[in-house]
């Protein structure tokens, strides 16, 4: 069971990678699919994004497949649109999913004139059976993010609280808010042997330190992991049974073979077309 702790040691489970990532403006690149993605899949790919609503000009649109995007605001608010039809403001604590699938374009960016803009966006690549499903969107309020404790399960389940995003069952990613000195202890589900934590604000102990900014990948296992806040600390953490397939890479898109990848090329250019015949995109 996952619970804060007292127990007066962290864990001893090995962090086997670490990185800061690759600043480029405002959007800080921790995973990619060709680095540490192959190291951690089904998570292949995170970015951090901080920026003022003056900079943050939006991404424009663009398309993927054979993935899901989930974006987790941290504050100020972001627009998005996307080709399945939805359009709107998500504001400071929800999360946008975007199940990709077999093609999807979507668009995004400050919506708040005066807040700094922070979050997170991760891909998960999709098994055999969901990469060229139907493109499915959910969009989150903070309200409906489900929270146990200092945990908020983003994808997934932690404790009493089920996500509401229909993920792959087979991965969690949560959200944890730790006042200074707080102890919380992580026991991933079975066959969990993939995990990860990212580093927002704060700081974080397991036996060694990681600072905010940072990102570790620990050894592949299922045991425990104690961790200990220095400092009000905000952090992510990815569980899963990982990934058993090659990632075969496409400029937007992950899929676990080229036909796949050809098929998902296929359906992105059909959209497109439409897209520019609605004047939507050009």
């Amino acid at each position: 069971m996952n619970q804060l702790s007292t127990l007066a040691n962290v864990s001893t489970r090995q962090i086997v990678q670490r990185t800061r990532g690759d600043r480029h403006g405002p959007i800080t690149r921790l995973v990619s699919p060709s680095d540490l993605g192959n190291l951690i899949k089904p998570f292949v790919f995170l970015d951090y994004f901080e920026a003022e609503p003056s900079i943050a000009s939006g991404f424009g649109w663009h398309p993927h497949s054979g993935i899901a995007t989930i974006t987790f605001v941290l504050s100020g608010a972001t627009s998005y649109e996307d080709s399945t039809g939805k359009q709107g403001i998500l504001p400071a604590g929800g999360i946008e999913w975007m199940r990709a699938g077999g093609g999807v374009w979507h668009t995004g960016g400050a919506a708040n004139s005066t807040s700094l803009m922070q979050g997170f966006q991760l891909w998960i690549a999709l098994p055999p059976e969901q990469e060229l499903a139907a493109a499915e969107s959910v969009y989150l309020p903070p309200q409906e993010v489900a929270a146990d404790g200092p945990v908020q399960a983003i994808l997934g389940q932690y404790g009493v609280a089920q996500s509401a995003i229909p993920a792959p069952p087979s991965l969690n990613y949560l959200a944890v808010r730790l006042k200074d000195g707080d102890r919380w202890r992580f026991e991933p589900s079975p066959e969990h042997t993939v995990c990860w934590v990212a580093v927002q604000s704060g700081g974080l102990e397991v036996g060694e330190p990681i600072a905010a900014g940072e990102l570790v990948v620990f050894e592949e296992s299922t045991a425990a992991i104690e961790f200990a806040a220095k400092g009000d600390t905000l952090f992510i953490l990815g569980s899963a049974i990982k990934h058993p397939h090659n990632l075969v890479l496409g400029n937007y898109s992950v899929h676990t073979s080229s036909d796949a990848l050809q098929k998902g090329e296929t359906e992105i250019r059909r959209i497109a077309k439409q897209l520019q015949a609605a004047g939507r995109l050009k």
